[in-house]
């Protein structure tokens, strides 16, 4: 069996460590990859978004099944494209995609279906933004419509903050194209949660619980980035907050898209805040999250092969996932400049200094490999994972490992599962 990968970040190696671990003992095939998952499957310099060429590249070898890591091959419509051609690929169709690619599209699904979320308006000027943020007063969140690499949501503490984003987005064009609409809606409080389920259109099967940590500095704070980390399980989703986020969110998602003609399979990704044991949508994703994909891989058991392969066949109600109990935690290692400009092409240490270090992984995200040395060339550089008998020793564990891996400028949380460990999580 021959199996691609497409993406280059730390979910991709994630998803590919799991993957080598099938007892079918596939052969894998990565694009673009990075220096990590070159130690596993074979890179092919196709990037992400150059969806002929990928096509070209699994017709030619002769790939059995494709899985898409990122966001944007899937809203560019990847999926009808291998369809079409009698590929098989795991992902959301363009239309479903939507889900993420607009997030405008998103919360008016989620007003159709009755489904808990912020208020909010869309906005397609500049001056009617102005307005909207008069109206629901400060704070406020504002968004870019389409996709902004994971920086176009704005968390605005005053009006003035809010003008600025607007500003930015819809006048300055920070984000290009994905600023011709905004959404500006309430800004909910409470404790974030991120819940991933499976679907094949039909059933919907949660995977393990698991929470991240979006801010780059300790304690939450600093700018929004893609992730500095991430645990599982999450001890805010008990089984009662499970069954309710099923019944009033997944479920109605997954339904209301069917009922529109829209068969969603694939990963979904409901981003939430859970305030008083309620839970209320913040936004979606159709692909696995980054870095919480980490933490999961290391501890799911049941083979992940079976699990797409139901998805696709559209069997997923024979499935039950098994995880291993043992909670995980994952640290992400970052570049100098991030969440801004990283700085690329700094040799990275230690990665030979490993042995000893027990029931942990390493994935590599902006890594590549250049005159026999791994360097940076991304961001976000590794997610340095582990497993423990707690959630505690978990991240003792995981933090063990980035104590012995150095890169110039490199920088981390010193806090991930705080919130966990704060309410006896282990």
């Amino acid at each position: 069996m021959r199996i691609l990968v497409i993406g280059s970040g730390g979910r991709e190696h994630a998803l590919l460590w799991k993957l080598a671990r099938s007892p079918r003992k596939p052969e894998l095939f990565c694009a673009p990859g990075n220096a990590g998952t070159a130690e596993i499957a074979t890179n092919v310099g196709v990037a992400a978004d150059r969806l002929d060429a990928l096509l070209e590249l699994a017709r030619g070898h002769a790939i059995d099944l494709t899985v898409v890591g990122p966001e944007l091959p899937l809203v560019l419509g990847i999926v009808d494209a291998f369809e079409a051609a009698g590929l098989g690929i795991f992902g959301p169709c363009r239309e479903a995609a939507q889900l993420e690619g607009s997030k405008a599209f998103a919360k008016e699904l989620l007003v159709r279906a009755g489904i808990p979320t912020a208020r909010h308006t869309t906005c397609a000027r500049a001056e009617d933004a102005f307005g909207a943020v008069a109206e629901f007063g400060a704070p406020v969140v504002v968004k870019a419509d389409g996709l902004a690499a994971g920086k176009g949501v704005a968390i605005c503490p005053d009006v003035a903050a809010a003008r600025a984003a607007i500003e930015d987005i819809m006048v300055r064009r920070v984000f290009g194209a994905a600023g011709d609409r905004v959404v500006v809606e309430e800004m909910l409080t409470g404790e974030e949660v991120s819940f991933m389920a499976l679907t094949d259109g039909r059933t919907v099967v949660p995977l393990a619980s698991s929470q991240d940590h979006k801010r780059v500095g300790d304690g939450d704070t600093g700018p929004n980035t893609g992730g500095m980390g991430a645990y599982s399980p999450a001890p805010l989703l008990t089984p009662a907050l499970e069954r309710a986020v099923m019944e009033q969110i997944m479920y109605p998602v997954v339904e209301s898209l069917a009922a529109e003609g829209i068969a969603y399979r694939g990963l979904l990704y409901a981003g939430l805040m859970v305030e008083d044991g309620r839970p209320r949508v913040l936004e979606f994703n159709v692909r696995f999250g980054d870095p919480e994909c980490q933490v999961l891989m290391l501890r799911l058991l049941t083979d992940l092969v079976d699990l797409i392969e139901a998805v696709l066949e559209g069997s997923l109600a024979r499935c039950t996932p098994s995880w291993e109990a043992r909670p995980s935690a994952g640290i992400v290692l970052a570049a100098e400049g991030y969440p801004g400009e990283p700085v690329k092409g700094t040799p990275i240490h230690g990665l030979d200094r490993l042995g000893g270090w027990t029931d942990g992984v390493v994935f590599h995200a902006g890594t590549a490999r250049r005159d026999g040395q791994v360097v940076t060339s991304g961001g976000r550089v590794l997610t340095v994972a582990a497993l423990g008998s707690d959630l505690g020793d978990a991240v003792a564990r995981a933090y063990e490992g980035v104590g012995r891996i150095s890169f110039a400028g490199m920088h981390y949380r010193h806090d991930i599962g705080h919130r966990a460990l704060a309410r006896g999580g282990g």
